[in-house]
């Protein structure tokens, strides 16, 4: 496995005032970030991509009664400095940036999940850090009039849009995934699977479309698990599953044994690195003679493209701030390093599914 090289996101040659400039988008991108929102959500941009390059001058979409002269200066001004529109002859024209957010799923799905789960929450990212705890997450519970330890026990609980939008970008990543690793779940022909972190059983559904024979064991959170049941019994494979309620953080609870295969996708990111050892170790003691561990998940450092390593690094302050405090987006060799103090030996790593994602194969050491 090749180790993490030199990396950097900022030109070779940037000149004093080019990282002045870049520094101040910094400073003002919560402002930009709410002025883009709103002249998408508000129908601005889709306007402008309708009037194509002639564009539209700022009375003249005044004049339809959607919009007021004050809020299309303000908003336009600001999706303007930021290139997602330009300005010719007095007219506004949506540009290349425009065009992405309003035609590209993941900068839609990735928007909608900062605004609607994430926002209020980061306030209060600087207390997150320093106590190791998700304390934005009480944003999110006020709305709900809850009070959750973590955001996972309160993900059906969540008030609309934030359920619907974690779910979309949750679900956005792995359903590009599910279809092209089935071959490689089945490689050694399994027919015990243990799907831990099976969510609302989306994999394990999956699984049991794809093999008539294969049996799934579900492990999560009761709440998790009610859906996943839910899932499978709509569509009539229930018979070949078996639930397992357990709070995976607590290093006591027990997990089914003599599993063929351990499935783990887009999972042990919700952790620390302590509590991921604790899993690891019983994953590996789960594990059949000759069973393998899967783990499916998005590393920063195995990305082809610095957009992808960018959105990976940037959604582990979500992970501070509101879902558990202390977890992130991993580095690759931290899986590994982990696995190899569980007694897990890296067998073979695929890089390039789906958006983001690698997959890692570990056998007993």
């Amino acid at each position: 496995m090749t180790p993490l090289q030199d990396k950097k996101f900022s030109p070779d040659r940037q000149s004093a005032l080019e990282a002045r400039y870049e520094a101040q988008k910094i400073a003002f991108g919560p402002v930009v970030f709410h002025c883009v929102r709103y002249a998408w959500k508000r129908g601005m941009l889709q306007a402008l991509a309708e009037a194509g390059e002639q564009g539209l001058g700022v009375d003249e979409m005044a004049a339809t009664g959607r919009w007021r002269v004050y809020a299309l200066k303000l908003v336009l001004e600001t999706c303007l400095s930021c290139g997602v529109v330009l300005l010719r002859g007095g007219r506004y024209a949506l540009d290349k940036t425009g065009y992405c957010l309003l035609s590209d799923t993941l900068t839609q799905t990735n928007l909608n999940f900062i605004h609607d789960v994430c926002y209020q929450g980061l306030y209060a990212l600087e207390q997150a850090l320093d106590d190791e705890q998700p304390a934005g997450l009480a944003a999110l519970g006020a709305l709900a009039g809850k009070q959750w330890p973590t955001i996972y026990q309160g993900l059906t609980e969540l008030p609309e849009p934030a359920r619907s939008s974690w779910f979309a970008f949750d679900h956005l990543h792995s359903d590009t995934s599910f279809p092209l690793i089935l071959p490689d779940v089945f490689a050694t022909a399994p027919r015990r699977i243990l799907d831990i972190g099976a969510n609302t059983g989306k994999f394990s559904l999956a699984a049991l479309r794809h093999d008539a024979q294969v049996e799934l064991n579900l492990a999560d959170l009761p709440q998790q698990l009610a859906v996943a049941r839910a899932t499978l019994e709509d569509a009539g494979l229930a018979a070949r599953a078996h639930l397992h309620p357990v709070n995976l953080l607590d290093p006591q609870a027990p997990l089914p044994g003599g599993m063929d295969l351990v499935w783990m996708s887009q999972f042990l990111t919700c952790f620390s690195e302590a509590a991921i050892a604790a899993i690891l170790r019983r994953a590996a003691d789960a594990l059949a003679p000759g069973g393998q561990v899967l783990i499916l998940d998005t590393f920063w450092d195995r990305q082809r493209y610095d957009i992808a390593s960018y959105c990976l690094i940037n959604t582990s302050p979500y992970f501070t701030a509101m879902a558990s405090g202390n977890s992130k987006v991993y580095e690759s060799a931290d899986y590994v390093r982990l696995c190899a103090a569980a007694g897990l030996r890296l067998i073979t790593l695929r890089d390039g599914i789906g958006y983001s994602h690698t997959l890692l194969r570990f056998g007993k050491a």
